[in-house]
């Protein structure tokens, strides 16, 4: 954990940065949370660090849709309390049914092709370039950018057709 702990943490203020401005969960939050699935999981027998950063990514997006659910579930129910938090955080308040409509689009995406889903996650919610995705997932570059176009393109029109 010391060894990536930087990185994780770079990992986790970039998926908050789309985050509300008012939003409770800390980057470092993010990443311990995220550190206790994956090893309540019991995967630690990690490929190498890509693959790695790639399931800590899966599971720091995990967190932020079940912190967005049980939000959307509170704010039914009323009484909620405000929360003042640190000035890195950066998200509009509307964010969260949005967030659970592209992971439910991710979901819908990973039953017709996994391999788009994999782009996704490693160029969306880890920030890798085109090249580093190829070289992740032992692919052209031409694949990965093909890739690229096409799941941006099948998730616009998914969510576009589930009314978002």
């Amino acid at each position: 954990m010391p060894l990536v702990y930087d990185t994780l943490r770079g990992l986790a203020r970039k998926l908050m940065s789309a985050e509300r401005r008012d939003h409770t969960l800390q980057p470092t939050a993010l990443v311990n949370e995220a550190w206790l699935r994956l090893v309540h999981q019991g995967e630690d027998s990690w490929e190498d660090r890509d693959h790695f950063l790639r399931m800590a990514a899966r599971a720091m997006r995990r967190v932020l849709i079940d912190h967005a659910r049980s939000r959307a579930r509170d704010k039914r129910q009323g009484d909620r309390n405000r929360v003042e938090i640190d000035q890195e955080l950066i998200w509009a308040e509307d964010r969260a049914p949005q967030l659970l409509e592209f992971d439910e689009a991710l979901g819908r995406l990973e039953n017709v092709d996994a391999q788009l889903v994999r782009i996704v996650e490693l160029r969306f919610f880890v920030g890798h370039t085109i090249e580093e995705t190829a070289r992740i997932l032992g692919v052209s570059h031409g694949t990965v950018e093909r890739g690229w176009s096409v799941a941006r393109l099948w998730l616009a029109k998914d969510l576009d057709g589930h009314g978002s």
